[in-house]
């Protein structure tokens, strides 16, 4: 029979060496669906934050208003439900429901993929119409002025700058997404919260197994925040310019 240990670091050391394989697996799986999810529901909060954005005029005809309506109004049907409710209540409604409704047996890691990107959708929608709206006017006028349409000038002047404009908060909701996958556990996906509660379960050593699980998702998140800074610091530019003196140029 193994030795058991009876100091507190003396079980951490333990539980390491007995589960460093399943933590790792955990880990791998974490950062697999925040990571899909995340990149997943950026594109999908795009979609729907211009969608939010787009401007119905009273003076546009009737067609026009129902072709941009429609999809304005599933917009923020989605956006209200996502945001207002929790990730691990939609968990449960999405894997449950999805096999009791439509007969579709989704594999917990696929939904866990799927929940995220959802989740993150609807909250990256609005800081993507935040950041469009944030555009000065100006720009949007000069482009009409030159006679660009909707389309070219969303793509070539609009998104670019509001993708600078939310870009660390994309890097803020890949953070919190690794956190978040926590509560996914309820659908036994494998992530690194589920198999803490396997490796606490074993022996009853709550308190270790979820201090070990804590510092692993501490150092993840000093990790991500440290590099999100340094992308955030490149993408800023120098702090300082120098200024030429354009005799000097000649």
């Amino acid at each position: 029979m193994t030795n058991t240990p009876t100091t507190f670091f003396g079980w951490i050391i333990f539980l390491i060496q007995q589960y460093h394989g399943y933590y790792l697996q955990g880990l791998l799986t974490t950062l697999e669906t925040s990571l899909a999810g995340t990149i997943c529901g950026c594109f999908l909060g795009f979609l729907v934050g211009i969608i939010q954005a787009t401007d119905i005029r009273a003076q546009d005809n009737m067609i026009k208003k129902i072709l941009l309506g429609i999809p304005w109004v599933i917009a923020k049907i989605y956006v209200t439900i996502f945001r207002g409710t929790p990730m691990i209540v939609q968990a449960m409604v999405i894997y449950y429901g999805s096999s009791t409704v439509f007969g579709i047996d989704l594999k917990p890691f696929n939904a866990a993929i799927f929940i995220i990107l959802l989740n993150t959708g609807a909250y990256m929608s609005e800081t993507v119409r935040g950041g469009i709206n944030s555009i000065d006017v100006g720009q949007i006028e000069g482009a009409k002025a030159l006679g660009m349409g909707y389309v070219p000038m969303m793509i070539y002047i609009i998104l670019p700058q509001t993708f600078k404009i939310i870009a660390p908060q994309i890097g803020n909701t890949f953070v919190a997404n690794i956190k978040d996958t926590s509560v996914l556990n309820v659908i036994a996906v494998t992530e690194l919260f589920y198999i803490t509660k396997v490796a606490a379960g074993t022996y009853f050593r709550m308190f270790e197994a979820y201090t070990i699980t804590a510092l692993i998702y501490l150092t993840l998140t000093l990790l991500f925040n440290g590099l999100l800074k340094l992308i955030e610091k490149y993408m800023a530019g120098k702090e300082s310019y120098e200024v030429l003196n354009p005799a000097a140029t000649k």
